[in-house]
């Protein structure tokens, strides 16, 4: 809880009393007994009596009349015991419902000799405090009605919150009965200190959170905390978690009894409901990927990466740089460039356009849309086959397939096939992909990742994920069985024939293509793609890099910093060889 909110007045009146009869006192005549009264004769007497001092009866009557009412939840009728109506109702008719006070006994003492009109009293009642419906409240404009004998008879806090267990709450008071200068009644002088002794003008009673946030523990795949302390870079994921799991995490703030200044500002505790409890969130991070990432990607200025268990979805590792700059891990939006030719080369594969050992053109270039699309330094390749032009990075390869597509299909396949652009549920925030339907140029652009095209490290360890897998496995950072959400599902899974070539395809580049070099120290099965994304106005690309090995995937971004395969590729190699 980032800051302090107001949520309740205490002025004693019940949100669900017990109504308790002063059975003690008979000195209040009839059952009503809650307006103005006066004991004293009638005639001359009452007249002589209305202009002094009140009489030890009328004393004696109005303060249990007062306290009569202040019990049974009728803040008007007590108020209207005073002689400050306004002040005393707004105070005794405060509470907003979210603090129940049960078993109200309000027990008036014998007035004190030698002190015309004070009355001591006792208050004693059981105090309790329901979250949920100081929301409630709060929502509401923070009024409501307090309730009386009669209304919710056992004063359990009603709301469905996590309610506190009700504690007994006790102390001793005073109230002072004068006669009314313009009526000539007998009236209670009203004060604060008529609350609670002590009490001073501006001051308030209210219950809320012992603690600025109840304490949460966020934990790694072993079971062990992890600490913003330890992992700079999951500061914000960790607050994030904390935030959204809090009641799922069965933590709590703790509650007190206070005294707060009219700003809201605590005075003094006076009573505690409920200790700070810790709650526990899991993770599917592995500590010792998580290092190795934070430790990679602390080489560079700015930079992201991912990595992700293709056979689970569970992210097994996530850093930025700098450690307390934007999640551009989860949240980033940039065009992906050339790795996002995995997708691409999927659908060319599906839509019989391409086959890894066929031969496919490489041209310098190519033009569509009116606009003419080179390869780096115009290389070509003549006579190749579609896995040379992959391991190459050719672009014009997968442009010329553009007169074969509609300005849909891109984005269908991102979709159904690999999950982009759905709606994740990962357990904090994060961008999911965009692919959007373009036409022309736009449209042959996304096929090489840019264009439209937006995606981040998280999406493309994803994609690389998919094509270890064979199938989409929504990423996922809590357990969604902890909080029984629902993951996103692609309406389709790749062939085996198409899964088996783009595992051929980014082996090829990663044995002998543009992700050789990086990929040089990894063993095991293993596929890598790299991309160098164009931005305007940018005097270098933003460097890609995506990969996998056995089972775990990974994926980089360095902005503004040149080739993919040099920047980003040595990240990804780094977590990826952290594996056992």
């Amino acid at each position: 809880m980032g800051s302090r909110r107001r949520v309740a007045v205490v002025s004693g009146v019940c949100a669900a009393a017990v109504a308790v009869a002063l059975g003690a006192y008979s000195l209040l005549g009839g059952e009503g007994g809650t307006s103005n009264v006066a004991a004293a004769s009638d005639g001359d007497a009452a007249g002589a009596a209305s202009a002094g001092p009140p009489t030890a009866e009328e004393v004696t009557a109005t303060a249990a009349a007062f306290l009569r009412a202040w019990q049974a939840g009728d803040a008007a009728a007590a108020a209207a015991l005073t002689d400050d109506p306004r002040a005393a109702e707004a105070a005794l008719g405060g509470l907003a419902g979210h603090v129940s006070l049960s078993g109200l006994r309000l027990t008036p003492g014998t007035p004190a000799g030698g002190e015309p009109g004070r009355v001591p009293f006792s208050f004693a009642a059981h105090v309790s405090y329901d979250p949920a419906q100081a929301e409630d409240a709060e929502e509401s404009g923070g009024s409501g009605q307090s309730a009386g004998a009669g209304e919710s008879g056992d004063g359990a806090p009603g709301g469905g919150g996590s309610a506190t267990e009700p504690v007994e709450w006790g102390y001793d008071s005073e109230l002072t009965v004068v006669r009314d200068e313009a009526s000539g009644e007998p009236v209670v002088a009203w004060s604060p200190e008529v609350l609670y002794p002590g009490l001073a003008e501006g001051q308030a009673i209210e219950a809320g959170p012992l603690a600025e946030e109840a304490p949460i523990q966020v934990l790694d795949v072993n079971g062990e905390e992890l600490t913003a302390e330890e992992h700079p870079a999951l500061a914000g994921v960790l607050s994030d978690i904390r935030e959204r799991y809090a009641e799922e995490a069965g933590a709590s703030a703790g509650a007190e009894l206070r005294i707060v200044d009219e700003d809201g500002e605590r005075v003094e505790q006076l009573l505690e409901l409920e200790e700070p409890a810790a709650g526990e969130v899991p993770t599917t991070i592995d500590p010792v990927l998580q290092r190795a990432a934070e430790q990679s990607v602390a080489e560079h200025g700015t930079a992201a990466v991912v990595a992700i268990q293709p056979s689970t979805g569970a992210i097994r590792a996530l850093a930025n740089a700098p450690a307390d700059g934007f999640d551009t891990a989860l949240e980033g939006s940039y065009a992906p460039g050339s790795t996002f030719k995995i997708v691409t080369a999927s659908l060319l594969i599906d839509r019989g356009l391409a086959s890894a050992d066929a031969p496919h053109p490489c041209p310098k270039t190519f033009e569509f849309g009116g606009w003419p699309f080179h390869n780096d330094d115009d290389f070509e390749i003549e006579g190749g086959t579609f896995a040379d032009s992959f391991a190459a990075s050719c672009n014009t390869a997968f442009i010329s397939q553009a007169p074969e597509l509609s300005d849909s299909d891109l984005g269908d396949q991102a979709r159904d096939v690999f999950g982009l652009g759905l709606t994740w549920s990962v357990g904090v925030t994060s961008m999911d992909g965009q692919v959007p339907t373009q036409h022309d140029a736009q449209m042959a652009a996304s096929l090489i990742g840019q264009g439209g095209v937006r995606m981040n490290p998280l999406n493309m360890a994803s994609v690389s994920a998919t094509v270890q897998h064979g199938s989409f496995l929504q990423p996922y950072l809590v357990p969604p069985d902890f909080d029984g959400r629902t993951l996103a599902q692609a309406a389709r899974t790749l062939s085996s024939s198409t899964q088996s070539q783009l595992r051929q395809l980014m082996h090829r580049t990663a044995v002998s293509g543009t992700a050789a070099e990086a990929m040089a120290g990894v063993g095991g099965d293993f596929g890598a793609k790299t991309g160098s994304a164009e931005v305007d106005g940018q005097e270098r690309p933003n460097a890609w890099f995506t990969a996998y090995r056995d089972d775990l995937a990974a994926a980089a971004v360095v902005p503004d910093s040149g080739h993919g395969g040099d920047n980003a590729g040595p990240i990804v190699a780094d977590v990826l060889t952290a594996a056992p």
